[in-house]
């Protein structure tokens, strides 16, 4: 469902930018990173788990629709098809909420994350 596929491409963004990121670019949240998303309400699938990659404080993944970033303070705010992601990290992990929608009925929940 599309909670599976938000989870996937949240993570891989998160992972995939820090790879490739300059050495002087480089961010205190670059890496990769382990996000899991719970659904707390709608019809999303209940969980999805994924790693993805952060590079110069942005998120991002190569032929998915994602666009984010994270502030210095650690502050995460993120767009993924539609869904909506923001939350904190601080050091190597971080939490937050997340909203979306499956076939057109809302869902929302939380998300986990840790630095790997």
């Amino acid at each position: 469902m599309r909670l599976d596929r938000i989870g996937k491409v949240f993570l891989a963004s998160m992972i995939a930018c820090s790879a490739v990121a300059p050495a002087f670019a480089q961010t205190a949240y670059d890496g990769q990173w382990q996000v899991t998303i719970v659904t707390s309400t709608g019809s999303c699938e209940p969980s999805a788990s994924s790693t993805l990659v952060v590079a110069d404080g942005k998120i991002s993944a190569a032929g998915s629709n994602v666009s984010g970033s994270i502030g210095r303070e650690g502050l995460v705010k993120v767009s993924i098809n539609g869904a909506y992601a923001n939350g904190q990290l601080n050091g190597n992990s971080g939490s937050g909420k997340w909203n979306g929608a499956s076939g057109g009925i809302p869902c929302s929940g939380r998300w986990q994350a840790s630095r790997l």
